[in-house]
């Protein structure tokens, strides 16, 4: 279950980074690292 929750996360961050164009703002930009860094670690453990 902590593969499949990391991995959602990272791909939201992923998808978070894409959809950068439609807005850029310092949060989004923080929200997307903590997702990808988050995600990653569930992941990998």
């Amino acid at each position: 279950m902590r593969k499949l929750c990391g991995f959602v996360l990272f791909w939201m961050g992923v998808g978070m980074f894409v959809g950068l164009h439609l807005e850029s703002g310092f949060w989004i930009i923080c929200l997307i690292i903590i997702m990808m860094i988050i995600g990653f670690n569930l992941f990998c453990d």
